[in-house]
């Protein structure tokens, strides 16, 4: 590993499980394991935005538009093994909370095993058709040739983003947020001073044009992941799999079946949102170039909107995992209330700072197209204050998720997506034009966040299960205060459903 490789201070060795998700203040754990999280997605959206700002500025509206094609594409693909590593994120989270780390090896065994041979196949499988996947989408003439370009070198690079990925949230769910900032970091400055030098080509390197934009992101995720598991191995992290534990990594048949059994309407979750965003932009494509170009814009101002609430809830699904392994319902809803409080204050300031800069952001992107701007400003204008409502959603899904209960979250994106966005954004878009599309985005948040409140409220989450076999009762090692404020926990304050830690708490630490 090169001495330049990012250090882990001593007191976040990854030579052990950290408690401090089981047993710290909930307020401050919850915030400092949010922010490495918002860091990571804010570079990686820093990262797209950048790359479009070059193709967009330097290679015209076209290129732009096929860029915009091909990222739904990539996010639909991205969706589909999303499921998969939530499910083993929360697996690790439940056998770590529960100190068996035996049965957590396990689960990185298998999983890693189910990645590697699905990643090769999408690959494979994508780069065959990527004309047709573009072709059903409507994409239009002008950007079509220059979108398989790009999406075939992508699909080249999946496997590794797949990979990427499912070493990132592995790391998350034992309970470390800081190291996959720190490769992402790595993967998205290779990616910036990539993308310039391979776009117009610099000394003996032949300009590449749009192919030099999808050739920097394969090679800075190759990079990266090679670079983040030489420093696990050096660092000895304690799920990595030595040779005298190869054998973990033939499939756990229990393993496997709740992988999929819970990963995949977790997956699904993530496939209606793409999927749905796949159709919304055949119907945007209808509008023309200059339309498609605007909400592709809006759409990346709209990624740095959503990474808080996505920061939040990825967090607080890591923290319910854990708490819910060690048998610490107790801590739950205070975990929850302080996610959808954080998203609150997070979102929304983002959210106000696009509205007081809107048109200044959006000429970064498309230059001094004042029309196509008017557009995207328009969008902004009925779109971007439902991303907090969306960011709520969010953060009870990954409560609720946390314990295995994978299958409501699928239903309530279902109907506000395909039985409520859609269908409103169709029928009324012969009358309204492309004003329906528009409004239909935040009649879907309402929807989602009523829905997945009720459940919240009323479902039956808290019976749900995720591990092949229940965790052992955590061994207690005293209980920190519930809140950042220091207010001491109290079993009455449980809620309806909700159980006592299985083991009492030592009289010593009371």
């Amino acid at each position: 590993m090169p001495a330049a490789a990012p250090a882990v201070p001593p007191s976040h060795s990854l030579m052990k499980p950290d408690a401090r998700l089981t047993t710290g203040p909930i307020g401050r754990t919850l915030l400092m394991f949010s922010l490495p999280v918002l860091g990571s997605n804010i570079l990686q959206s820093l990262n797209a935005s950048i790359n479009s700002v070059w193709v967009g500025r330097f290679l015209g509206e076209a290129a732009l538009t096929a860029t915009s094609n091909a990222n739904i594409i990539l996010f639909f693909l991205l969706g589909v093994v999303f499921g998969i590593s939530m499910a083993n994120t929360i697996m690790i989270g439940q056998a770590v909370g529960a100190r068996d780390l035996g049965e957590a090896r396990r689960v990185v065994g298998t999983s890693t095993t189910f990645f590697v041979l699905l990643s090769v196949l999408a690959s494979a499988g994508g780069y065959i058709f990527t004309p047709d996947i573009l072709a059903a989408m409507h994409t239009p003439h002008d950007a079509a040739p220059l979108a398989v370009t790009y999406l075939r070198i992508i699909f080249v690079a999946l496997p590794f983003m797949y990979f990427y990925n499912f070493v990132m949230m592995t790391l998350r769910g034992a309970g470390d947020s800081r190291t996959p900032f720190y490769f992402m970091l790595l993967s998205a400055g290779l990616d910036v001073v990539l993308n310039p030098v391979l776009i117009f080509g610099v000394g003996p390197l032949p300009p590449l044009g749009i192919a030099g934009s999808a050739l920097a992101t394969l090679i800075a995720q190759m990079v990266s992941l090679v670079a983040m598991i030489a420093l696990l191995y050096r660092r000895r992290h304690f799920l990595l799999l030595h040779r005298e534990q190869l054998a973990l990594l033939w499939p756990d048949p229990a393993i496997l079946r709740s992988l999929v059994m819970k990963g995949l309407p977790m997956g699904l979750q993530m496939v209606v949102i793409s999927s749905s965003a796949i159709v919304m932009m055949s119907m945007v494509n209808a509008h023309g170039s200059q339309t498609t170009a605007a909400y592709g814009v809006a759409s990346q101002l709209w990624t740095y909107v959503q990474m808080p609430a996505l920061a939040v809830g990825a967090s607080v699904s890591s923290m319910v995992a854990q708490n819910v392994g060690a048998g610490f319902w107790h801590r739950v809803t205070r975990i929850t209330k302080l996610g959808l409080l954080f998203n609150l204050l997070m979102t929304g300031a983002l959210v106000g700072l696009i509205y007081l800069f809107d048109r200044h952001s959006l000429g970064l992107f498309l230059g001094d197209d004042g029309f196509a701007i008017g557009i995207a400003q328009h969008i902004n204008a009925i779109v971007l204050w439902s991303f907090i409502l969306f960011g709520f959603t969010i953060v009870v899904f990954g409560t609720v998720r946390a314990t295995g209960a994978v299958m409501a979250p699928l239903v309530i994106l279902f109907i506000s997506m395909w039985v409520i966005r859609l269908p409103f954004a169709w029928v009324l878009g012969p009358s309204l034009g492309a004003e329906a599309i528009w409004w239909s985005f935040p009649l879907g948040s309402v929807v989602s966040l009523a829905l997945a409140m009720a459940y919240y409220r009323f479902g039956n989450w808290r019976r749900s299960h995720i591990l092949p076999t229940a965790p052992h009762p955590a061994e207690a090692v005293g209980l920190a205060p519930d809140t950042s404020m220091g207010t001491p926990c109290e079993d009455a304050g449980n809620e309806p459903g909700e159980v006592a830690p299985a083991t009492p708490e030592p009289e010593a630490v009371r």
